[in-house]
C-alpha cells in the first residue's frame, strides 16, 4: 500500500528505553511516531527529535456522553490543540467517555438517547474547534470485553453512527481493527462500510494485542479491503513486540510494514 503513511505508538515498542531514544529509533526506521497523553511530557523535547508525529490524545478530562462533564472534554480539547501545535500533531484522539488505567472512569453499562445527543452536540462544538485550527478529531471505538469494560458507545458501529451524525469534517473515526475483532469482528466488512469517515486506521493482532502476524487477524485480507476502498490515510500500529528487547521491537516493525506493503 504504497499511499498510505505507517505510523508506530512509542508508548507501546523499545520498552526498555526513554520515551525520547523510542521516537528517535521508530523515526530512524521510517515510521511517524504516535503517542497517547501529552500533559506529561516535554513537547519541546519530544519537537527536537524532527520525528513527524501522526497522532495523540485530544482531550484530559470529562465524558462526551456526560451532559454534566462534556464541556470539560471541549474545554481540553482546546487545550489539546495547543499541544499539537508543538509537535505538528494532524490528528487528536476522542473517547466517548474518560479512561481511568483503560477502565471507564465513570462505568455506565448501558446507553441512553441523552448519551448520543449530548456526545454529538460535544462533537459538533469540538469539529469547529478541529477546523479553525488544522487538526482533525478521531472518535476512537474500544472493546469492553477486555480492555476498556464500562465505556458506553464504544463499538465501532456506535463511534461510526455518531461521526457520520455529527457530519463534520474535521470529527472523523479512528478505526481501531484491534478493539473491533474483539467486540464485533467482521472487519473486512467494517472496513468497507467505514469509509470515507475513517481518519486513521489503528491496527494490533488477537490475541496479546502484539504484532499483526501473531493472532487471528487476517491483515493481508485487511490490507486488500483498504485498498479497494482507495483509503490514503495513516495505518497505526498501536501494538506490543511479541518478542522482548530491542530486536524483538524492530521485528514487529518489520512484520507490520510487511503486512501493509
Amino acid at each position: 500500500m504504497a499511499d498510505v503513511r505507517l505510523a508506530v505508538c512509542a508508548e507501546m515498542v523499545f520498552t526498555d528505553l526513554p520515551l525520547i531514544d523510542r521516537i528517535r529509533r521508530i523515526d530512524d526506521l521510517g515510521f511517524a511516531v504516535e503517542i497517547w497523553t501529552w500533559h506529561d511530557k516535554d513537547l519541546s523535547a519530544l519537537a527536537a527529535t524532527g520525528a513527524q508525529f501522526s497522532s495523540m490524545t485530544g482531550y484530559l478530562h470529562g465524558d462526551l456522553i456526560d451532559p454534566a462533564s462534556a464541556d470539560e472534554v471541549v474545554r481540553t480539547a482546546e487545550l489539546s490543540i495547543k499541544a499539537a501545535e508543538t509537535l505538528g500533531v494532524p490528528r487528536l484522539n476522542l473517547h466517548t467517555a474518560e479512561l481511568a488505567d483503560g477502565k471507564a472512569a465513570r462505568p455506565r453499562h448501558r446507553s441512553t438517547g441523552v448519551m448520543w445527543l449530548t456526545a454529538q452536540r460535544a462533537l459538533e462544538r469540538i469539529g469547529d474547534l478541529g477546523a479553525a485550527a488544522g487538526v482533525t478529531f478521531c472518535v476512537e471505538n474500544l472493546n469492553t470485553i477486555v480492555d476498556h469494560p464500562g465505556v458506553p458507545l464504544a463499538r465501532a458501529k456506535d463511534t461510526l453512527a455518531l461521526v457520520e451524525g455529527v457530519g463534520h469534517p474535521h470529527v472523523r473515526m479512528m478505526l481501531d481493527l484491534y478493539h473491533a475483532q474483539i467486540g464485533e469482528g467482521n472487519l473486512v466488512e467494517l472496513v468497507r462500510r467505514c469509509g470515507d469517515a475513517v481518519g486513521e486506521v489503528q491496527v494490533a493482532d488477537v490475541p496479546g494485542r502484539c504484532e499483526p502476524g501473531t493472532g487471528e487477524i487476517n491483515y493481508p485480507a485487511i490490507a486488500r479491503a483498504l485498498r479497494d476502498i482507495g483509503y490514503t490515510g495513516t495505518i497505526g500500529l498501536e501494538a506490543y513486540a511479541s518478542a522482548e528487547g530491542i530486536a524483538g521491537s524492530e521485528a514487529a516493525l518489520s512484520a507490520f510494514r510487511a503486512a501493509f506493503s
